[in-house]
């Protein structure tokens, strides 16, 4: 028995290597690659760019508007004429100019005063702040000054009448008169100046004027009368669809003529701020006396009229003629 389990191992050993010489005898090696190492993955490198937002606009603190403070505007100085009196007396009473009264007043002739009557008496500051804000005077636009008249006033002053010609060819508005007196060698003896009584002069349009030298400015051999300042107007603010009728002048005596008429509107709208001007010639054409008053009502509806009375006291001789202009504005230009 162990004999023939010998031999049956010997048998499995040879078969064996029968096999392995079989297969060795074929060619065929059979070489086993061990299994690579994979190489390692790339690291992506990853820049992280962080974006500076640009900072936000702070918006700066809101601040109010400040609040008007008003200007508390001082109490007119009014005067009221007691007998006796003149503008010269109250010009000198108050310090200040003739001129000054006469335009802060709008009189034309200051022999027209009347007891009772009320005179606003400008102040310094605001005669200095006038002086101020018209300076520097726009270029004086040439007008024709014509029919000029010289006379004494009953307070020892000398008044100069007359009026502009507008033959510019275009309106005018803000027309200052001046007249300069001159001694027989050319030299200045007195200087004075004033408004023409309509607000606008419109093309070929007259406007008179009325210029007092509060005092009497002594001999004088010659004199210049010039227009002083006029600047364009603004037409668009006035009323000028105002007709003047019925004029009628009664001689009470050399001394004064009353004046009346009507004022009818011919216009599309209402007329506000009515005003007429009056103007009184002599024989020779001069203007011997103007002057600017309101009618009996200063609002005119469109198609309506209204009547005025004025007393007239000519520097001259006997009046020839009288010549009435009215004008008014416009509600939108009247209204602030």
């Amino acid at each position: 028995m162990q004999t023939a389990g010998l031999r049956r191992t010997a048998w499995l050993g040879g078969a064996l290597l029968a096999a392995a010489l079989g297969l060795t005898g074929c060619g065929q090696v059979i070489t086993l690659s061990p299994t690579p190492t994979p190489a390692p993955t790339a690291t992506l490198s990853v820049n992280v760019v962080v974006a500076t937002l640009a900072p936000t606009a702070t918006p700066a603190p809101y601040t109010p508007e400040p609040t008007p403070t008003p200007t508390v505007t001082p109490t007119p100085i009014i005067h009221v004429i007691q007998s006796g009196e003149t503008l010269l007396s109250v010009a000198v009473q108050y310090d200040v100019s003739v001129a000054a009264l006469q335009d802060a007043n709008g009189i034309l002739d200051p022999r027209l005063l009347q007891l009772g009557q009320e005179l606003v008496i400008p102040r310094q500051e605001e005669l200095d702040a006038a002086a101020t804000t018209l300076t520097p005077t726009p270029t004086p636009i040439p007008l024709a000054i014509e029919n000029v008249h010289f006379s004494e006033t009953t307070i020892g002053g000398l008044s100069v009448l007359g009026e502009v010609w507008n033959n510019t060819g275009a309106p005018l508005e803000q027309v200052r008169v001046g007249v300069v007196l001159l001694d027989d060698a050319g030299q200045e003896v007195a200087r004075a100046e004033g408004l023409v009584a309509l607000d606008l002069v419109d093309v070929e349009e007259r406007a008179p004027f009325a210029v007092l030298f509060g005092e009497q400015p002594g001999k004088f051999a010659r004199y210049q009368v010039f227009p002083l300042r006029a600047v364009p107007a603004y037409v668009g603010s006035y009323y000028r669809d105002l007709e003047v009728s019925d004029i009628e002048s009664v001689n009470e005596g050399y001394a004064s003529y009353t004046v009346t008429g009507r004022v009818k509107n011919i216009g599309p709208e209402e007329a506000v701020q009515v005003q007429v001007v009056l103007t009184a010639y002599d024989s020779l054409g001069r203007v011997v006396a103007t002057r600017k008053i309101e009618p009996d009502y200063n609002v005119v509806p469109r198609g309506g009229e209204t009547t005025f009375t004025a007393l007239l006291a000519p520097a001259g001789g006997p009046v020839e003629r009288v010549v009435a202009e009215a004008q008014g504005r416009r509600i939108s230009a009247a209204q602030p």
